[in-house]
């Protein structure tokens, strides 16, 4: 029943469940600094009594630590960490409340629920633009997650949840404070990214809007706080933008105008993904030019040339950053895209590894004894300071072909 939810949230199984996605996110401490793996040891002994207050809805949440990440855009983002109890207790909570509130949300909306990902709003997104739907009507929200209202949310939630107990404790998350500089400061609106509830919560009052979507007809598609409608025209496009603006000021939201716009798709970016006319009308996906451009940023700042760093780690950690922007990017369809960057990113290596070798006698020592004939040698070793340019030198090809690179570790985004 709606009004024994907390029960539900504290059952054994629950918590189990609960613990273990915990350990498997890991995530860094909040303001108290116990870190994920010191939390069973912590709840062996302070479980009781923290159990008796969620059920007596006396539980008090910490406030959340304050951590700025930069954007690919510019600016910064927001998250709040909260501790990793806290962590814990959302994480039990969103089990309990997800599958109440899954069920009715709209099929429109991919972000953050069981079963769906990013790749299918894409998808989404295609399959619109391939029917005819060649102007879109691309909403960017005004610091959505800083900005919830608080009583709308909770308006929104109490109408499905019985259990006062737990919209307590949800109110409570919502006003935790924010440690600022070794200060606590109090919070009336937003719902910090970075907690395991935050996502369902957006998801909860983002619906209102979905369903009028719906309602109307149209072809959309959201993720998050991402909100893409495709239409017909662009005059089609100026109707339902006026009819967003109305339906996010009745949930106290507002559109960022300067990177919101009613455009053709060409033009648009979705999810770091944008849209191509392929032979036969066909519409294609490519890596949008702005992610594009942000992952090479972020490769130049792995592979420079100035942070006396090994080969050996540089690669390691170009691993760790490329499989992961590999696996989200390889729905494009772009090989040859991939190719370029593969070479890219090869010569970038090439000249690193000039710059261990030093220049002079210590250059062309190391090619020649990777094969590189002697002219070649030479004549690539007079211009070593130059790292670059000497980088797409024949010399360093055969010095360090692609198979080298390969044996090292280093991914190749070409590949499938």
């Amino acid at each position: 029943m709606p009004e024994e939810l907390m029960g539900a949230v504290v059952a054994r199984s629950n918590l189990v469940r609960a613990l273990r996605r915990v350990r498997q996110n890991q995530g860094s401490p909040g303001i108290d600094g116990m870190t994920v793996d010191e939390l069973p040891t912590y709840l062996r002994a302070h479980w009781p009594g923290i159990r008796e207050a969620l059920l007596a809805g006396t539980y008090q949440p910490q406030a959340v630590r304050r951590h700025q990440i930069p954007k690919a855009g510019g600016g910064v983002r927001q998250l709040g960490i909260p501790t990793v109890l806290d962590r814990f207790i959302q994480q039990a909570l969103l089990q309990v409340l997800q599958p109440l509130f899954d069920p009715t949300f709209s099929e429109h909306s991919h972000g953050f629920r069981p079963g769906r990902c990013a790749h299918d709003a894409v998808r989404a997104a295609q399959r619109y633009i391939q029917e005819g739907r060649r102007w879109v009507v691309d909403v960017d929200l005004a610091q959505f997650f800083d900005r919830v209202n608080h009583d709308v949310l909770m308006g929104k939630l109490a109408h499905r949840i019985g259990d006062r107990r737990l919209l307590r404790i949800i109110r409570r998350y919502l006003e935790a404070g924010i440690m600022v500089q070794g200060v606590v400061v109090e919070r009336y609106e937003g719902t910090p990214q970075g907690g395991p509830l935050s996502p369902l919560l957006a998801n909860v009052l983002l619906d209102e809007v979905d369903q009028a979507l719906e309602r109307r007809g149209h072809a959309f598609v959201r993720y998050a706080d991402d909100c893409n409608v495709y239409v017909q025209s662009e005059r089609a496009g100026r109707r339902v933008m006026d009819a967003l603006r109305g339906l996010y000021a009745k949930l106290r939201l507002r559109i960022n105008e300067d990177k919101s716009a009613v455009a053709r798709v060409w033009g648009r970016q979705f999810l770091g993904f944008s849209f191509w006319t392929a032979p036969g009308k066909v519409i294609n996906r490519r890596v949008a030019p702005k992610a594009l451009q942000a992952m090479k940023e972020r490769v130049r700042q792995l592979t420079a040339r100035n942070g006396g760093r090994s080969i050996g780690r540089v690669v390691a950690e170009l691993r760790r950053y490329l499989v992961g922007w590999r696996t989200y990017f390889r729905l494009a369809d772009t090989p040859g895209v991939f190719a370029d960057v593969d070479k890219w990113l090869h010569r970038r290596l090439r000249a690193l590894h000039l710059k261990h070798w030093k220049r002079g006698t210590t250059v062309y020592r190391e090619r020649r004894a990777r094969g590189v004939s002697d002219p070649m040698a030479g004549m690539a070793a007079r211009f070593s300071r130059n790292w670059w340019r000497v980088a797409g030198h024949r010399a360093l090809h055969v010095a360090l072909p692609t198979a080298y690179f390969d044996g090292l570790g280093v991914p190749r985004l070409a590949a499938r």
